[in-house]
Parts: C-alpha cells; sequence; structure tokens
C-alpha cells in the first residue's frame, strides 16, 4: 500500500451488522482508523478523543470510521458505552487489516494506523504507529484530512 495508489475496496459489517462498502463512499474523503481493539486503555482514549474532536472532524466533510478485528457485538457495546460519533467496523478476519498493510505484532491484531482516501478512491495519508501505545493526533488526523480533500 503507497501513497497515490487506488483503496482496495472491500465490505465490512458495522456495530448493527449493516453492510459498510468503501467503494460506495466515492465523491468524500474516508478515514479509516485502525485500532488493535475495543475497550482497551489506548483505544479507549483514541476514540474518545476523535469523539472530543468530533465538531472539527466533521466540518471537513470526511467521513470517519474505526476498524478492529473486534466483532460487531463488541463495537455496538464499545460505541455505546463511550456515545462514539463514528462508524466502527469489524474485520474480524483481519482481511481489511491485510490489505492495507496495518498488521499488528499482536497476533489477529491491527496495528493503529491512519489511512486517508480522497474522493476519487486515492490513498492520500497511510500512517502505521510503529508502537500501539501512541494514538495518533487529532490535528495531525485533521491536517491529512485537508491535503486529501485539496487534492
Amino acid at each position: 500500500m503507497r501513497i497515490g495508489e487506488n483503496a482496495p475496496d472491500f465490505t465490512l459489517k458495522d456495530g448493527d451488522g449493516n453492510d459498510w462498502k468503501l467503494s460506495e463512499r466515492r465523491g468524500k474523503t474516508v478515514v479509516l482508523l485502525f485500532y488493535p481493539g475495543d475497550n482497551t486503555p489506548v483505544c479507549t482514549k483514541q476514540m474518545c478523543s476523535v469523539r472530543d474532536n468530533w465538531e472539527d472532524y466533521a466540518k471537513t466533510g470526511a467521513e470517519v470510521v474505526g476498524i478492529s478485528t473486534d466483532s460487531a457485538a463488541s463495537h455496538k457495546d464499545f460505541s455505546q458505552k463511550y456515545d462514539l460519533p463514528l462508524t466502527l467496523l469489524s474485520d474480524e478476519k483481519g482481511e481489511v487489516v491485510e490489505k492495507f498493510n496495518v498488521k499488528s505484532w499482536l497476533p489477529g491484531r491491527s496495528a493503529r494506523a491512519v489511512v486517508v482516501v480522497d474522493k476519487n478512491g486515492v490513498v492520500r495519508h497511510h500512517q502505521v504507529q510503529s508502537l500501539s501505545v501512541f494514538r495518533p493526533k487529532d490535528d495531525e488526523v485533521l491536517k491529512a484530512i485537508g491535503q486529501a480533500n485539496a487534492a
């Protein structure tokens, strides 16, 4: 996966069991926030930070989703527990994690990563945190969204 390449299409289930397909989002910027797992300390801080800065994310017009290998049911509980405004997608088989080259050193988990796909389906930002204890900063993600919107 390289910046400037077309993002591979995928379909995953959201917390309600509905299909979410990347190619159906063409025409808008999409942010894929990969994270290792629901209800873990750093992941909870990351998703709650997105929630707390949701107004800034919403102003960009981008669709922001979280992706982990946890189940749709786990995502639903996690989202409700912390009142998360973003859609969480379940990649239980790790197929999307593999496609976007964001595998963790933890077996069966995603690394913490941010992928921004522009309105034409092109990857404009691809950052994987080498240590999953560090979460991406919201201002950096928002800057990447702005750059993708301008592309």
